[in-house]
C-alpha cells in the first residue's frame, strides 16, 4: 500500500509542478484558457497514445454505453486546470496547491460519508477531520 501513496504523491508532485509550468503557457499564449486546452490537449494525446499501446483502444468504442454524467470529470478536470493557470500568479504555487488540496479533502469527506457517485461509505473520524483541518491551517500559514 505504501507504494501506492508514493506514486499519488508523485502525482501530487506533477500537480505542483504543472501550475507554474501551465501558467508560463498562458502567458506565451496571452490568455489562461487556452492553455488550459493546450494542457488538455497534449494530456489527451498522450493518453490516448498510451490506451493504444496497451490494447485497451477498444474501449473508446463504449463510449456510448456509459451514463452521460460519468463525462462531467473532464469538465472538472478543465475546470481544476483553468483554475491552476488561473491562480498560480496571484497565489504562489503552495498557496495554491493548499487551497487546491483543502477543496480536494472537503469534498472526499463528503464523498465518504455519503458514498455518493459509488463510492463505499467510509467512516468520518475525528481523525480524518483533523487531517483537513491541518491543511486548511496551512493554507491560512501559507497567506500570512
Amino acid at each position: 500500500m505504501w507504494w501506492a501513496v508514493a506514486a499519488v504523491a508523485l502525482g501530487g508532485v506533477a500537480v505542483a509542478v504543472q501550475a507554474p509550468i501551465n501558467a508560463a503557457l498562458g502567458r506565451g499564449l496571452g490568455a489562461p484558457v487556452p492553455a488550459a486546452a493546450v494542457s488538455f490537449a497534449v494530456g489527451f494525446l498522450v493518453l490516448v497514445a498510451v490506451s493504444l499501446v496497451q490494447g485497451q483502444g477498444g474501449a473508446y468504442l463504449r463510449l456510448s454505453q456509459v451514463p452521460v454524467w460519468t463525462l462531467l470529470g473532464g469538465f472538472l478536470g478543465a475546470w481544476y486546470v483553468f483554475v491552476a493557470v488561473w491562480g498560480v500568479a496571484s497565489l504562489g504555487v503552495v498557496t495554491l496547491v493548499a487551497a487546491l488540496v483543502l477543496g480536494q479533502m472537503a469534498a472526499a469527506l463528503v464523498i465518504d460519508a455519503t458514498g455518493i457517485l459509488g463510492m463505499a461509505v467510509r467512516e468520518i473520524s475525528p481523525t480524518r477531520i483533523a487531517a483537513a483541518a491541518m491543511v486548511l491551517g496551512g493554507l491560512v500559514l501559507s497567506r500570512l
